[in-house]
Order: structure tokens, then C-alpha cells, then sequence
């Protein structure tokens, strides 16, 4: 007894001396970033998410959770002054960089892995760029007349093993009749109305997006843990569906003889680039933006593949597909595979020995790796997730600053995160990483109120607040 609490103890203090290093190196690099830092006011935690998007029309159709709001892009591109030119997102979602962008007069290019995200800007563009009136009507009757419900055809609903019972079962057959009626339609109203479906699928199913995975109401039948979990009023077809197009025609009503965004002059291009931003950045052009303005994936777990999984569905990903959707993200959640990235691109290796000589972050997987070791972490594909995003990163960054011109800024919304009591300064590590591949850390702009760890951390270690912020730098 007395040797294991011996190795216990001794244990306890190698963790304890490790974390110490992790919180001097964090200070360190806090001396060196401190005139960076700037509280700002203007900035909320609704701006940087989809929360301001909830009243905008147009931007209200998809509730794309993981995105910021129109009035972040708007508000970034008067501040600074970015009038003319073109933009990137590499992280592009469903596009609401490239529409505010763009209805401010700049031109705006973007990648898109997901194919939810590639289908909503999309379906966005044909509805400001080629809807008809004819099609605009024939929008109303589907509403007014549920026009499904006579429909004779069923088409069958795609499903993957982690969708299967989504959907209570009258639910599911409204479906099959909608998508059957669907194929009468020419090709622009096809788009829209499985784009209207795509809108309420969370709200008809048994399910909820809680990032890591998708919870399920116990009316599925499925349990998932020892907690029951109810979402509340799961909504019929008809009337989300319905309500849904009306939506859709209400907020492109004033826009029908002109364009479906409001514009302060003459509309900039969009350009989407369908495929991983590590596959895509690579192949453009040098000093080719004005601007970057991003959101990346957060080093926090989240598995999209998972959370937008009935949507991936609907739009034909099978079992291999998602597999590989999975695999060609970000490193985000726990069942990535580690990348060669030098396969990928043999160019990167500064971007690579950027990321090995942080100091911070080589701390926080070696103190990670131990936890593994020691069988203390709840999931052990965590250091293999954390060492993938910040090296994949690197190498995003890398690009980034190759593809900007002289003195172009790039503004990227990002979280911190903990994991095994160990704060990971993302904000941070990655500004020092961008200082090595060519940029100048201009700000780190701080949301007034940080965010809380989670409460599996908060039990643990402590209630301790996490820095929300937006990163500007600017290339040299």
C-alpha cells in the first residue's frame, strides 16, 4: 500500500511540475503579447456566433451554429477601412464572409469541405442570381397549397447508421412525399425546396446538434447515458415546412426585381472552392487578397460530421463518404487521424518547425501525452487532436500569409480551450506561430465577456473564465 500511494504522490507532483511549466510559459507569452490585447466593447458574443444572424433576413434560413454573424463582416470591413478588392474565407461554412462581403462591393472567394455549407451558399446564389418570377410563384403555391400532400411519389429518405429512427414515422413519410413531389420542379426549385427541408430537419427529429455529437430525445427510444433528455415541442412537417418557404418568400419579396442581399453599391463575385482548405490553399495564387476573414474550426472536439449528420444524409453521404469527411476536416475531434502534411504540401516544413519550436504548446502535449499515459484523460485521442489542429494550423496560416497582399489583414474569431486542468491558449500560440510565417500581430481583440470551461472542467479544476477573441494580424 504504502508503494502506491508512493507512486501516487510522486505521480501527482510530476503533473503538478508540468502544469507549472505550462502556466510560466503562458505568462511568458502573455508579456509578449500584453500590448496586443484589447478589450472590445463593440464585440459580443452574439456577433461572433450565429445568434445575430437569428433576425437578419436571409441569413436566418439555415441555423448554421458554428458560424459568426453578417454583422461581424460588416462591422470588420468598416473598421478597416475594406471598401474594394476581394476576400477569403478558407473556413467558409454557409457563407456569410462571402455575402456580406459581397453585398458591400467586395468580390469574396471561399473554401467549403462540408457539403451542408456548399449547399446553402448555393442555393443562396441561384435565389439572388437566377430565380425567375415564375419560380418565385410557384415558391407561394408550395406553401399555400402543400402541394406534397398530393404527390403519389415517395422517394426513399438516405439514411447512415447514426441517423436511423430520426424521425418519428409520419414525420418520415411526409418526407418521401415531399422529396417525390420535389422532382416535378425545374432544377432552381428543386434547390430551393430541398434547401427549405434541409432548414427543419433538427426541428421535425428526434435530435439535437450538441456539437460532440447528436443527442437524442428519449420519444426516439434510443438512450444515450444515464440522463433523459427531452428537447420539447418536436414540430410536425407541415407546419416547419410551411413555415420555412413562407420565410424564404417574405425575405426575398423586396428583393425580387433587384437582389436578394441588400447592397451599398454594385455586388462583389463569390467564389466557392469545393474541398479541404489544406487541399485548396495551396493552389492559389500568391498576393492574390485583400482580406482574410475566418473562423476556423475550434480545437474543442466538436465532430460536424456528426452534428449535421441528417443533413449529410439528405444530400446523398454514405457510410465511406462521411468516413472520409471525417478524416479531411481540421483536426477537431477526437477520431482524426494525423495528417502528412508534407505529403500534402512539401512547402511547409517552416510552417511545421513553427509549430515544434512553441514552446507553450510543445508543454501542453508532452503534460497531455503524460495524462494519456497515466490513463487520466477521458478520451485518448485527445493529444493526437491538439497536436493536429495547432500543426494543421500552422500550415493554414502559412498559406494564409502567402496568398495575401503586403499589408492585408486577416481576422480570425477563435475560442481557448481546457483539457486536464490545462488551459491551451490558442489565441495565443497561434499569433506566435503567425509571427514566424510572415505576419505582424496587429490585435487580439477580447470579447467583454469570456466564456466558462465546461462543467466536466469546472468540477474538476475550478470555474475559470476562457479569452473569446478576434485575431488581427497583418501580413508583412
Amino acid at each position: 500500500m504504502l508503494n502506491l500511494v508512493s507512486v501516487s504522490t510522486a505521480s501527482a507532483s510530476k503533473q503538478n511540475t508540468v502544469l507549472s511549466e505550462i502556466d510560466r510559459l503562458d505568462k511568458r507569452l502573455f508579456q509578449h503579447f500584453r500590448g496586443k490585447f484589447v478589450v472590445q466593447p463593440s464585440l459580443s458574443r452574439s456577433m461572433v456566433s450565429f445568434q445575430a444572424n437569428k433576425t437578419r433576413p436571409v441569413y436566418r434560413w439555415y441555423k448554421y451554429k458554428e458560424a459568426f454573424s453578417a454583422s461581424l463582416v460588416e462591422y470588420l470591413l468598416h473598421k478597416y477601412g475594406i471598401t474594394k478588392g476581394k476576400i477569403l474565407d478558407p473556413f467558409a461554412g454557409s457563407g456569410t464572409a462571402l455575402f456580406a462581403a459581397s453585398a458591400m462591393g467586395v468580390h469574396a472567394d471561399g473554401i467549403e469541405l462540408l457539403p451542408i455549407g456548399q449547399h446553402v451558399i448555393a442555393t443562396k446564389r441561384i435565389l439572388d442570381a437566377e430565380f425567375t418570377p415564375e419560380d418565385f410563384e410557384t415558391l407561394r403555391q408550395w406553401s399555400a397549397l402543400r402541394v406534397w400532400e398530393q404527390s403519389e411519389t415517395r422517394v426513399p429518405l438516405p439514411e447512415l447508421r447514426i441517423t436511423k429512427g430520426a424521425y418519428p414515422e409520419k414525420t418520415k413519410e411526409a418526407i418521401e412525399k415531399y422529396l417525390g413531389a420535389c422532382q416535378r420542379g425545374n432544377s432552381r426549385v428543386q434547390a430551393v425546396l430541398r434547401f427549405a427541408l434541409l432548414c427543419v430537419l433538427e426541428s421535425i427529429s428526434f435530435t439535437r446538434k450538441d456539437g460532440q455529437y447528436l443527442r437524442w430525445d428519449y420519444r426516439s427510444g434510443r438512450r444515450q447515458g444515464r440522463k433523459i433528455f427531452d428537447k420539447g415541442e418536436i414540430l410536425s412537417f407541415e407546419q416547419a415546412i410551411r413555415e420555412k418557404i413562407k420565410e424564404i418568400v417574405a425575405d426575398l419579396a423586396p428583393a425580387q426585381q433587384t437582389s436578394l442581399f441588400p447592397v451599398e453599391q454594385s455586388q462583389g463575385e463569390i467564389r466557392l472552392y469545393d474541398g479541404s482548405c489544406l487541399e485548396v490553399l495551396p493552389m492559389l495564387n500568391d498576393s492574390a487578397y485583400d482580406a482574410i476573414i475566418t473562423s476556423p474550426p475550434y480545437c474543442n472536439r466538436y465532430d460536424y460530421t456528426r452534428t449535421y449528420a441528417l443533413e449529410l444524409a439528405l444530400l446523398g453521404t454514405d457510410e465511406q463518404g462521411l468516413a472520409r469527411l471525417r478524416q479531411a476536416m481540421l483536426s477537431c475531434t477526437v477520431e482524426n487521424r494525423a495528417k502528412d502534411l508534407l505529403r500534402i504540401n512539401p512547402r511547409w516544413t517552416a510552417a511545421l518547425t513553427a509549430a515544434d519550436e512553441q514552446e507553450l504548446l510543445q508543454a501542453i502535449l508532452k503534460y497531455l501525452n503524460g495524462q494519456k499515459a497515466q490513463g487520466a484523460l477521458n478520451n485518448n485521442g485527445i493529444p493526437r487532436m491538439v497536436n493536429g489542429y495547432f500543426y494543421e494550423m500552422a500550415c493554414v496560416v502559412a498559406e494564409c500569409s502567402r496568398v495575401l497582399k503586403p499589408n492585408a489583414p486577416l481576422f480570425m474569431v477563435n475560442d481557448n480551450v481546457r483539457y486536464a486542468g490545462a488551459s491551451v491558449s490558442v489565441d495565443m500560440i497561434l499569433s506566435d506561430i503567425a509571427e514566424k510565417l510572415g505576419f505582424y500581430v496587429e490585435n487580439i481583440l477580447v470579447l467583454p465577456n469570456g466564456k466558462g470551461n465546461s462543467s466536466q472542467q469546472m468540477g474538476q479544476h475550478g470555474r475559470e473564465s476562457l479569452r473569446k477573441c478576434v485575431y488581427v494580424w497583418r501580413k508583412l
